[in-house]
This record gives C-alpha cells, sequence and structure tokens, in this order.
C-alpha cells in the first residue's frame, strides 16, 4: 500500500515537473518569436492592423493593462492575442497552441476579457463619435452629395445586422432573432468612408430595426438638431425604418415610370453604403462572421463588437486597406440579416411622419420629368 502510494507521488510529481517545463518552453518561445518581427503584410494578414496602429492601441491602454500581471504577459501580447481572436475568429482554445503567440487558453481568455474592455473605456468614444456640431454635420452632407450615386442631405446610412452569440442563461428567449439563432441585434450607422458613426451593441436579437432605432440616442439627437432648426438633414435606411423628418426611407412597390420609383432607387443606391460595410466589417473582423459564434454573455460580446468597430475605424485612419480576398462577397451589397417587418405608424395630423412627409415629396420634386404614382 505504501509502495503504491509512494509510486502515486511519484507519478503526479513528474506532471507537475512536465506542466512546468511546457511553461517555460511556452515563455521561451513567447520572449524569443517577437511578433512585431514580422513582415508588414504578414502582420496585418494575422492581425488585420499595422505595427503603427498596434503600438498606438497598446501605448493609449497599457495603464489598464499593466495591472493584469497575474498572467505574466505583456501588453504587448496581450493585445495582440485579442486582437488576433478578433481577426481570425479563433476560439481560445485553438489560440492557446498558436505558434507565435504561446501561451495557455486561460491566459488568452483573460487577455481577450482585459483589452476588450481596455479598448471600451479608453478609445470608442474618441474613435466613433456621431456627427453633433454644425461643421462636422455639413462635412458629413458634403460627402454624399459628393458621392458617385448622390443623395442630398443624408448624414449616414442606417441598418441593423445580427452577430450571433451563446445561448445566454438570463431571458434567453429573448435573444432568438427571426433565423432561430441566438444573437445580438447591432445597430450601426455609417458615412460614405465605411466610417462608423455609431455602433450599438445592446439590444437582443429579437427586438426589431425600428424599435433600436426608436429608443436610441442618436434619433434623439436628430430630433433635437431638426427641432432647433436644422434642415434637410437625415439619415437613409430601409423599410424596417419610420419614416421621419430626420430619417428618409423607400418607396417600394411603384412602376418604374413614376417618381416614387427613382426616389427609391436613388435612395437604395446611397443606402448600399451600410450594407458594403456589413460586408467588409464581419470580413475583417471574422469573429463576428455569421458563420461564427461569439461564446460569451451578450454583455461581453457586445463590448467586443464595439472593439471591433473601434479598431474598424482606426483602420480607415491609419488607410489600411481591404484586401478583396479577405471580403465575404456574398455580404457585400446585401444585407443577409434584414429584418423587413414593416413598423406600424399613428400618423396623427401634424405630427413627425406628417411632416416627413411633406419633406419626402419636396425630394419628389426634384424629378419634375416624371410623375406621381397612385398613391404616396
Amino acid at each position: 500500500m505504501a509502495l503504491e502510494f509512494l509510486m502515486w507521488e511519484l507519478m503526479l510529481l513528474e506532471e507537475r515537473v512536465r506542466v512546468q517545463e511546457r511553461r517555460i518552453e511556452r515563455r521561451v518561445l513567447r520572449d524569443t518569436q517577437d511578433p512585431f518581427d514580422l513582415p508588414r503584410e504578414e502582420f496585418v494578414f494575422m492581425f488585420r492592423i499595422s505595427h503603427e496602429l498596434a503600438f498606438d492601441v497598446i501605448n493609449a491602454i497599457r495603464p489598464l493593462l499593466q495591472g493584469q500581471r497575474s498572467s505574466g504577459l505583456s501588453p504587448e501580447v496581450q493585445f495582440l492575442v485579442t486582437v488576433h481572436f478578433y481577426a481570425q475568429g479563433s476560439y481560445q482554445r485553438g489560440l492557446g497552441g498558436n505558434s507565435i503567440l504561446n501561451i495557455s487558453q486561460p491566459s488568452v481568455s483573460r487577455s481577450i476579457s482585459s483589452v476588450t474592455n481596455a479598448i471600451n473605456q479608453r478609445l470608442l468614444r474618441q474613435w466613433v463619435k456621431f456627427p453633433m456640431t454644425a461643421v462636422e454635420r455639413q462635412k458629413g452632407r458634403e460627402k454624399f452629395e459628393a458621392a458617385p450615386q448622390p443623395f442630398e442631405g443624408t448624414l449616414g446610412a442606417i441598418d441593423c445586422t445580427h452577430i450571433n452569440i451563446l445561448a445566454p442563461i438570463v431571458h434567453e428567449e429573448a435573444y432568438v432573432n427571426h433565423h432561430g439563432n441566438h444573437s445580438l441585434n447591432v445597430q450601426a450607422i455609417v458615412d460614405l468612408d465605411l466610417k462608423i458613426l455609431n455602433i450599438n451593441a445592446r439590444y437582443p436579437g429579437a427586438r426589431n430595426d425600428s424599435y433600436i432605432w426608436s429608443v436610441s440616442a442618436v434619433r434623439q439627437g436628430m430630433e433635437y438638431h431638426f427641432n432647433n432648426g436644422e434642415r434637410r438633414t437625415w439619415l437613409i435606411g430601409d423599410a424596417g425604418y419610420p419614416l421621419e423628418p430626420w430619417l428618409m426611407t423607400p418607396l417600394p412597390h411603384y412602376p418604374e415610370w413614376t417618381r416614387q420609383f427613382e426616389y427609391t432607387k436613388k435612395l437604395c443606391k446611397a443606402r448600399n453604403v451600410v450594407e458594403r460595410f456589413f460586408g467588409v466589417f464581419k470580413s475583417v473582423w471574422r469573429c463576428l462572421s455569421y458563420q461564427r459564434v461569439l461564446m460569451y454573455a451578450p454583455d461581453k460580446a457586445g463590448r467586443i463588437v464595439n472593439a471591433c468597430a473601434t479598431l474598424h475605424n482606426m483602420r480607415i485612419h491609419y488607410k489600411l486597406p481591404n484586401r478583396e480576398e479577405d471580403l465575404d462577397v456574398e455580404l457585400i451589397g446585401q444585407n443577409m440579416d434584414a429584418n423587413l417587418e414593416i413598423p406600424y405608424y399613428i400618423d396623427q395630423q401634424g405630427g413627425p411622419r406628417a411632416v416627413a412627409k411633406r419633406i419626402q415629396r419636396q425630394i419628389l420634386d426634384q424629378f419634375d420629368n416624371l410623375r406621381d404614382g397612385e398613391d404616396d
């Protein structure tokens, strides 16, 4: 009996030695194989960001990561582990065995949490900002007016997309979308350069697009500017959104010879920018791809979406191109997640929708060589 106990103790000791050796080997590899030594093209392919962008983000969030030293990882390694997860869509266990980032799965998990929280805290509001000043809003309108497919007065294009997540424990049914998957319904507003003006990743998949818009801070801001005298400034959305003085939507089902048809064609061509954005966004940050599932609770999944949005805008600022081979062409030009539920309106005389109809009529008057359809 004593001999068996000694043998068991010896086996346990040997296993502890092997674990410690693996930890030392992993740390040696990590110290000798610096990802920043990779050529630029390979680095961008692996992490979707440049060396310069990486160093700037790391320096910005370093104070929040230096306190996270229980894993023994530097802020540089913590950040690269996290952005590699965003970019490749690999699950944590796979990342733990990466030949460049030789760290354990628990360290990957801690790094993703720490870095995601740090980006949300330090960088999100700096890099994702809706235009609120008169100068900012004028510049936004000028972008759409100078576009190959212009729609005058447009500040940005709005739409929602679903990001699949792990089924939550609390209110699980609220996250089941119309595809039958558990998701967040994420609202995005973008400009002509695919820059994100606003991202809202707080709502479950069962919420439709018009509801998310109705309670959003951006809607309040657009209404505020309208009530304070701003005219001919709006967002453009699809038929899942309500027509408002500050939000123009299509007029479907009109024949080609009508003003309504030309108006809708022009609006939809301009609004296509948000469809293209979703294709780029989910292709660059593969963890958000339709084929993936973020294995996190809704609040953490939302913070990951926010972090990817922040890095997306930083990529634009640093002029990093979207290589065609990186894009999911099936997502460009169409929103596979489009919620086409038409919102229900209560249109009171002189109310916002009535004002919006008058504004829409003014836009229709631009097509003076065509006539109206039977019903407007």
